[in-house]
């Protein structure tokens, strides 16, 4: 099947989306452009001869591009304040709609979008394109396979010195909502555990050119007794980590290490006597399904296939907002100082 889609947002965000669907070939001829919406007509024009799109329709009015195309897709690139509507109007015109994170402002405004979703009778998903990387797959086959043992903690570094410039650098919990949300979104899939309960500290360093929020440290609680500790800044020169952050996993059994690129360095104890217990290196499989490691490209792949065999995509908006309820509580935890409750539908202290 061939899907005709509107991608709504130019900027550079776009570039990702687009490139994916022209050059990953599970994508190729899967996906046909038939409209590009940008309030400012110069970038979406820019946008559509950089990738040969030829006769696409091109406005700044969104209703009008759906209503003249009759999509089967809604690509959702548009800045965050901008995508309760412009979701919605996806819906309203029948289109599945795959959108950029994060998937609401409010957790009140994402359980309003699957809601919607769920009564037009259509596929609403998120890019949380960090969960397919192959990385992340390996250590969910892993901790799956059960050789570290029972989980007990994840501990994760993010820290990178990242001048963007835009629309970022004037947002209010810029770490937390733009970036973090990838990070505890891969937390909660490699575990398979459920997100309780936060602290969170919340700050602005010295030197930070963010306008708020660009460093935070967080503990969180999950089920079944383990911890997931988060420590990141987006303002920290000099010794970047990678953007897939750098992890230590403890197991009942041992402990993998991973430095969010292809460095993986996992033991377990093989010795039952000594102070220090003699260790095993460990061989972290690799994933199951290549296919599910090319990021972006693979986001996207799964939500077509998820139409076409009519099931949820892995990202769908249903689950999507488990990860976006730990940013908030987060959040809530920071302005209050006091330990917080997660849950998808509302944060309560």
């Amino acid at each position: 099947m061939v899907f005709t889609a509107v991608l709504a947002g130019c900027g550079n965000m776009s570039k990702g989306w687009l490139a994916a669907l022209a050059d990953h070939p599970p994508l190729q001829g899967r996906v046909r452009i038939v409209g590009l919406v940008d309030l400012d007509l110069a970038t979406a024009r820019a946008r559509a001869a950089e990738f040969g799109l030829g006769e696409v329709m091109i406005d700044t009015d969104l209703d009008a591009v759906l209503t003249a195309t009759k999509p089967d897709l809604l690509l959702d690139v548009v800045v965050p304040a901008a995508r309760q509507g412009v979701v919605e109007a996806g819906l309203a015109h029948g289109c599945h709609v795959l959108s950029e994170k994060p998937m609401a402002a409010s957790l009140a405004a994402g359980q309003k979008l699957i809601a919607q979703a769920a009564a037009a009778g259509r596929v609403h998903a998120v890019v949380q394109n960090r969960r397919f990387i192959s990385g992340v797959r390996r250590i969910r086959r892993l901790i799956e396979s059960g050789a570290l043992g029972q989980i007990t903690a994840l501990h994760c570094d993010f820290f990178v010195g990242a001048h963007f410039g835009g629309f970022r650098e004037e947002m209010d919990n810029v770490l937390l909502l733009d970036m973090a949300i990838h990070t505890l979104d891969a937390a909660r899939f490699m575990a398979g555990v459920a997100p309780k309960a936060v602290y969170c500290l919340e700050n602005n360093p010295a030197g930070s050119w963010y306008a708020h929020g660009a460093a935070a440290n967080a503990i969180f609680e999950f089920d079944q007794g383990v911890v997931f500790n988060y420590r990141g800044s987006w303002c920290a020169e000099g010794a970047n980590t990678s953007w897939e952050a750098a992890w230590r996993i403890i197991g009942t059994k041992g402990t993998l290490l991973w430095n969010g690129d292809d460095g993986f360095e996992a033991k377990v104890v093989s010795g039952d006597s000594g102070f220090f217990r003699e260790l095993t290196p460990l061989t972290v499989p690799e994933p199951v399904d290549i296919a599910q490691t090319f990021g972006h490209a693979s986001v996207i792949a799964e939500f077509l296939d998820a139409i076409e065999q009519g099931r949820p995509p892995e990202t769908a908006s249903r689950d999507n907002i488990k990860s976006l309820a730990m940013v908030f509580a987060a959040i809530a935890s920071a302005r209050s100082g006091q330990r917080v409750l997660i849950a998808d539908k509302e944060v309560s202290s």
